[in-house]
């Protein structure tokens, strides 16, 4: 990141609307490493510089000494906040800056504008339109602002702040609503709308002079001046100016002049994040599959010294093969993806998600597999769309491979209708997962059915009788004729008849525990009709997979 993406930045684009310095150095902080939202019953993994968001924290003393050792470089709690001795003590020792939270202002809505501005803080400082860095709506809008002696906000389609200038304390408690709530109250969205407003600026390329709304308390708001943001024919969004009376000829010219520019930077916004999901999807693929560039890009992950687990996720269901079927196949699969990196970016800052064919794959530092296990639980709980996962082992950054591997095998034990459970471990699946990799090396070889399965199998198929069936059963029910046969609808006798019979067919001796072993493997092994299990489907990542090992992981 950036110097621009420093806590000074953050207080001159957040400050005085949404949060304030109560006591610290902010220029200590030159990069801030990540949001978190502290957690005190759970065990977090804070990245160096993390700016963290003390949800219901009353007493910021404890917790500022801990940040303190972790490396953050803010934390911030509701106010107003009562700075005493021992809070200003904590503050100056342990280097760690306390800002405080508007009252009223939303946490949700404070660490989505946060991650917004840290996300524009990683465009590329030299890349600059208009004097402006690339994609850096916050830079623009002040910088509109000032064009403008007027306090703006840069809203999408929907009237959703992308973005605010400073001096919004010049402007009315209506526009402080809009931007606590990061949105357009929906009061003043349907007054606008009752007057044509939004007709007249999806029609006009010129500025449009709004009179001012009545307020609540009633008052009435200050004038709105707005322009859309075009690209083409494409509505992007508008800006919006508080202003106490119409503008001069020149600078309402400079104003419309200015939703050119913007259009510009949120279309290098869109281009960037499609360039970003690109290329941290192909840094995910090179990490997990090995090879010379792996150690690269787990580096370039930042996740070199960490103890990770890889995730692999699949939908559920398909969609058939109708073309318009596929298509929406394809768009829910990335969303899936989307929301997945959304979820473990939550967790650890440093998790890493991409979708590599058809498969959504994640890195997740986490010490254990069962942790990575409740994480997995939990996403798919939450969302809507039926998913399977599969969990590796814990690995370290250089050998993802081997966590990968133990992944995709999990989830071909999922899709093969194999486990109880959406949600797996290598552990949890162990045995399927070693008769699926017997049945590679069977399909591999071509190996054909021998021995007694194969003989009892012939005499059934030929005289139109269930000795496999019996001797399936026998051995799923351990010897137990009477829960045997009562799991086939037989009656005991015929059942023991029936065993005598196979014994003699099939030349096997069923007291024998190697003999046993031998057909129940079989029975696992071959289709009821012995031919061979098919051979499994190529991974879809265009990477060749290497020769199945029975028990290798």
């Amino acid at each position: 990141m950036s110097p621009r993406t420093g806590l000074t930045r953050v207080l001159d684009d957040l400050g005085t609307t949404l949060i304030d310095l109560v006591r610290g150095d902010p220029g200590r902080a030159a990069d801030i490493g990540g949001v978190v939202i502290h957690d005190p019953d759970d065990d977090q993994a804070l990245p160096v510089g993390a700016l963290v968001l003390g949800v219901g924290v009353r007493e910021p003393a404890p917790l500022l000494h801990l940040l303190g050792k972790e490396g953050a470089a803010a934390l911030v709690v509701r106010g107003p906040i009562v700075l005493t001795e021992e809070v200003s003590a904590a503050v100056d020792s342990s280097g760690v800056a306390l800002l405080g939270l508007a009252p009223g202002a939303s946490w949700t809505q404070l660490a989505a504008m946060l991650r917004s501005l840290l996300a524009e803080g990683e465009v590329d400082p030299s890349e600059t339109l208009g004097g402006v860095p690339a994609g850096d709506l916050f830079a623009l809008a002040n910088a509109v602002a000032s064009l403008i002696s007027a306090p703006v906000t840069i809203e999408d389609r929907s009237s959703r702040v992308l973005a605010f200038s400073g001096r919004q304390d010049e402007a009315d408690p209506s526009r402080v609503e809009t931007i606590l709530g990061r949105k357009v109250p929906a009061r003043y969205t349907q007054m606008l709308e009752a007057r044509g407003v939004f007709q007249r600026l999806y029609r006009s390329d010129q500025p449009v002079y709004i009179e001012g709304l009545p307020a609540d308390d009633g008052s009435v708001c200050l004038p709105r001046l707005a322009v859309a943001v075009r690209a083409g024919d494409e509505f992007l969004g508008s800006i919006w100016a508080a202003v106490r009376a119409p503008l001069s000829p020149d600078s309402s010219t400079a104003f419309g002049d200015a939703a050119k520019l913007v259009a510009l930077h949120m279309m290098r916004q869109r281009a960037g994040a499609d360039v970003e999901r690109r290329l941290r999807a192909d840094l995910v693929s090179t990490a997990i599959e090995g090879g010379a560039g792996a150690a690269e890009a787990v580096r370039r992950l930042g996740l070199a010294d960490q103890a990770c687990v890889v995730l692999a996720l699949a939908l559920a269901h398909s969609h058939g093969d109708d073309p318009a079927a596929h298509a929406r196949l394809l768009a829910e699969r990335q969303q899936i993806a989307d929301a997945l990196a959304m979820h473990l970016t939550a967790v650890h800052p440093r998790a890493a998600a991409a979708l590599i064919g058809d498969v959504a794959y994640a890195i997740l530092p986490a010490e254990s597999d069962d942790r990575a296990l409740r994480i997995a639980t939990d996403f798919r709980n939450r969302v809507g769309n039926p998913v399977l996962v599969g969990v590796g082992e814990v690995s370290d950054g250089l050998t993802l491979s081997r966590s990968r591997a133990g992944a995709d095998l999990v989830l071909r034990v999922l899709r093969a209708g194999r486990a109880s459970r959406p949600v797996a471990r290598v552990s949890d699946v162990h045995g399927e997962g070693l008769l699926l990799e017997l049945s590679d090396l069977i399909a591999e070889r071509g190996d054909t059915l021998t021995g007694p399965v194969a003989r009892l199998i012939a005499y059934d198929r030929k005289h139109s009788a269930c000795l496999v069936e019996t001797l399936g059963a026998w051995l799923d029910a351990f010897g137990d004729v009477a829960a045997a046969s009562a799991a086939v609808f037989v009656h005991p006798n015929t059942f023991r008849y029936r065993l005598r019979r196979l014994s003699e067919v099939g030349e096997i001796d069923l007291g024998d525990p190697d003999a046993r072993f031998a057909a129940m493997l079989q029975l696992r092994l071959w289709r009821p009709d012995g031919a061979a299990p098919a051979p499994r489907t190529p991974r879809s990542t265009g990477a060749p997979s290497p020769p199945a090992t029975p028990g290798a992981r």
